[in-house]
């Protein structure tokens, strides 16, 4: 069965944004593609049809596929709770949470589920494109390998390596990874791909034909920055910013430290009629914003730490003392009310916190997670929209009896008394056009975005940018 993997001479290098312009590129030949990342480390997921969950960025490979998302896309996810410690999931269900010394004596036990999510995707598709994680130069975490050279190794998938030329050193980033290398894991090895650069691509003949020279690989091509990259879901948070816009609607989100399912703002971002700010450390929620955001958060106890450390808390209370209103989303929806408890240390060390006191609600968290793809209709415009859940704990209180939406005829959510605190569980509504814009109208602001249109149009000048750029045919032939 054909199959090609991208590794990286590091992270970030645009691993994941080739692999989605491959993937419509042999779609548009007539190829059954599918995406496929055997570990991925991203706070930022996806619910599947088949009620699991997988990182966002195999999420839009699988729609630049044409198909839908599913967890044998991506059997290994992990979601950073801590600086040293994660949870694991395994084929889009939680397994466990574990610490960086305990992943290492875990991960020889996830080969086989990654080999068979890897072999049904095989089965049913022409070609699976594979996404590696880090670099393979990485040799110190060799042992147990599932994320490049030990998955390429035991699946028999022939590997492309891609450097990043923007961050400067590209032809120490190829030879030196090979350099590192067992010879048994440079022998994967079918050639090199140079990604995001600026200028004349022929300025660099010299340094192109050292590279294969010197590796004795061969090159598939010099990729120039893809400028509509901003038009496509962000995959980690450190590509969210500002909008940069100037509408007259200002937006500003809480960027907390673990900062999750944060797709919700893609689409606010791209609103003309929006200037979205993202409030990092060290600075204060701008006075004239309009709309506050507390998104998801994967440790919703550590980041509400955080957020009354930076004064956010303080800041909150002005706001809303001007006539702002707040929104809380899924981890957001949990800091804004009375309390959070986490009795069995769910998220972190058991113990309870007093919330920001916003919503008359309490949090409970609890073991099991709620995963699933919802139609609801918004409380306070009658709008229908889809959506989807993926948290833990149960809200409940008085405020709950104002629900933000209705969710197979449920309440779902919560508004305060004064209508301009509101939460909710509920990730992705934001992509609905008709929503987004009964939502901005309330504000005084007209929708002016098509987004999922736009994200397709992007996704065909991503694969025309490769054909014109990158050996396309030589990389798809490469695949066996």
């Amino acid at each position: 069965m054909p199959a090609l993997m991208l590794q990286g001479t590091g992270s970030n290098v645009g691993k994941s944004l080739l692999v989605a312009g491959l993937c419509r590129a042999a779609r548009r030949r007539g190829l059954s593609v599918a995406p496929f990342k055997p570990q991925n480390m991203s706070n930022n997921a996806a619910v599947t049809a088949d009620g699991g969950e997988i990182g966002r960025a195999q999420a839009l490979q699988a729609l630049a596929a044409g198909i839908r998302p599913t967890t044998d896309m991506n059997p290994v996810l992990l979601k950073p709770e801590t600086d040293t410690g994660a949870q694991v999931i395994v084929q889009g269900r939680r397994l466990t949470t574990c610490r960086a010394g305990e992943y290492a004596r875990l991960k020889p036990q996830l080969m086989a589920p990654v080999l068979e999510s890897f072999r049904r995707l095989a089965a049913t598709h022409d070609l699976v494109i594979v996404e590696g994680a880090g670099s393979p130069a990485e040799v110190n975490l060799r042992a147990g390998d599932v994320a490049n050279m030990g998955f390429a190794r035991a699946a028999g998938v022939p590997v492309v390596l891609v450097a990043d030329i923007d961050r400067g050193g590209v032809i120490a980033q190829v030879v030196g990874t090979q350099s590192v290398l067992d010879p048994a894991d440079a022998a994967m090895v079918s050639g090199f791909l140079v990604n995001r650069f600026r200028g004349d691509p022929r300025l660099f003949d010299d340094g192109y034909a050292f590279i294969a020279r010197r590796t004795g690989w061969r090159g598939f091509g010099v990729v120039p920055w893809f400028g509509q990259a901003h038009r496509l879901p962000a995959e980690d948070a450190l590509d969210l910013r500002d909008s940069g816009g100037r509408g007259p609607l200002h937006v500003a989100v809480l960027a907390f430290p673990r900062i999750a399912n944060f797709d919700d703002l893609d689409p606010l971002g791209q609103e003309p009629a929006v200037r979205l700010t993202l409030v990092r450390p060290g600075r204060a929620i701008p006075g004239d914003a309009a709309l506050v955001i507390l998104p998801g958060s994967k440790s919703t106890r550590g980041d509400l730490a955080a957020l009354r450390a930076e004064g956010w808390d303080v800041d909150l209370v002005a706001h809303l003392r001007r006539g702002g209103h707040v929104l809380g989303l899924c981890g957001g929806y949990q800091m804004l009310g009375r309390s959070i408890a986490d009795p069995e240390g769910v998220e972190g060390p058991p113990g309870a916190d007093a919330g920001l006191g916003l919503l008359a609600v309490d949090t409970v968290m609890t073991a099991d997670k709620r995963l699933a793809e919802v139609e609801a209709v918004h409380a306070a415009t009658g709008c229908a929209f889809r959506g989807y859940e993926i948290h833990i704990g149960r809200t409940a209180g008085p405020d709950c009896a104002r629900p933000f939406a209705h969710v197979a005829g449920a309440p779902e959510g919560a508004v305060s008394a004064s209508g301009r605190v509101s939460g909710s569980y509920l990730h992705g509504m934001f992509r609905d056009d008709a929503f987004r814009a009964a939502f901005l109208a309330g504000f005084g602001a007209a929708s002016a975005l098509a987004y999922d249109a736009g994200v397709e149009e992007a996704l065909e000048a991503l694969a025309d940018h490769l054909e014109a750029h990158a050996d396309v045919a030589g990389l798809l032939a490469a695949a066996r």
